[in-house]
């Protein structure tokens, strides 16, 4: 699996980067965990603060285009976006909250 950044934007009102990238493949779609882990490692940042909004695979095709936000810190995330996009993204977070 390789990604590449096709478009990076800063949102300094929200604390946050906006990233467009392109996933390439060579079996079926990567997990939403391992593509939130390179992103993460690409970008300099944790796992937990990149959030990714969509994954589009067109049919026959092996790149997966797509869209993350990345938060600079871990509040602000959980102020901008809401509950179900948080436990979408963070692997491991919703355990912790339900004890």
């Amino acid at each position: 699996m390789e990604i590449q950044i096709i478009k990076e934007t800063n949102n300094p009102l929200l604390n946050r980067r906006e990233v467009i990238f392109k996933v390439t493949k060579e079996t079926a779609t990567p997990s939403r965990k391992s593509v939130v882990e390179k992103i993460a490692a690409t970008m300099n940042s944790k796992p937990g603060l990149v959030m990714i909004s969509r994954m589009n695979t067109e049919f026959g095709k092996r790149e997966t285009i797509g869209y993350a936000k990345i938060y600079e810190t871990e509040e602000r995330a959980r102020q901008v976006e809401n509950d179900y996009v948080i436990s979408r993204n963070t692997f491991g977070g919703a355990k912790k909250e339900e004890s």
